[in-house]
């Protein structure tokens, strides 16, 4: 498998796309952090990219080395090696490779903006590890879809409606939701359903971390209390190690029964 991974890894950084992805990053964290003078600003509007664009980009890229390098995937299942070990392997390549373009990319304006007020550079870091858990959830996802769907143009589609579903449609359901339901007790439906959707969690964890939780609007309350904890934010990491287990836990799974 780490064989498979570095050649995944290798291959998707000779690719111009991995460099356009570092450089946008690179040059959005310059231009946000020290062309703001607000920072907490500039951090809400590197939420808002990432919290959209890192799935949607994960998803893609995931979907796209599977098709592209499906001749190659069944030479070596020709090979006596294992076939969990071949997807997991590419997986791990292209999550590895995508999670580095982004760490560096933000990482770097964030380190050179800390080391003249270093007591910001601890608060944002929660910014960079749910970009990483985001990259490994929909890559893994982005996997799954393609491997249960022979035809692109299907793999292709099914994927871009999953990002959809949870970062726009997810939010329109939570909300009419809560309106319809507004007479009711919902403090534990709120924190739930922040917990099924590893974009609305990510975002609160932000969000709470910058202490501006009045944007969460009426629950935000709710979720201070709970998510402010340490005991809730290890629970919500917690939970971002499932939503990440669960999508290569059936991937292997399925690699072993499917029909090639």
């Amino acid at each position: 498998m780490l064989k498979i991974l570095k050649y995944s890894f290798y291959d998707l950084m000779r690719s111009r796309w991995s460099y356009v992805y570092f450089l946008f990053y690179l040059a959005l964290g310059f231009v946000l952090l020290f062309l703001n003078n607000d920072v907490s600003k500039a951090v809400i509007t590197l939420m808002n990219i990432i919290i959209v664009l890192v799935p949607l980009i994960g998803t893609i890229f995931g979907v796209m080395y599977y098709y592209d390098s499906k001749e190659f995937t069944e030479l070596l299942l020709a090979q006596p090696i294992k076939r969990s070990s071949i997807f997991l392997g590419q997986y791990l390549g292209v999550a590895c490779s995508l999670t580095l373009s982004l760490v560096l990319g933000l990482g770097i304006p964030f380190l050179l903006y800390g080391l003249f007020k270093s007591n910001v550079i601890f608060d944002f870091s929660l910014l960079l590890v749910t970009g990483a858990f985001l990259t490994l959830i929909f890559t893994a996802i982005a996997f799954n879809i393609a491997l249960s769907n022979e035809n692109k143009i299907k793999g292709f589609g099914y994927a871009v409606l999953a990002w959809l579903f949870l970062a726009v449609v997810y939010d329109g359901l939570f909300l009419m939701s809560l309106i319809v339901f507004e007479e009711y007790p919902l403090d534990s439906f709120s924190l739930a359903a922040t917990m099924f959707n590893p974009i609305d969690l990510s975002r609160t964890l932000i969000l709470l971390k910058l202490d501006i939780s009045a944007l969460l609007g009426y629950t935000g309350a709710v979720f201070k209390e709970f998510f402010g904890t340490n005991t809730g934010l290890i629970i919500s990491i917690l939970m971002l190690l499932l939503w990440t287990v669960l999508p290569i836990g059936r991937l292997a799974y399925k690699a072993k029964r499917k029909d090639f």
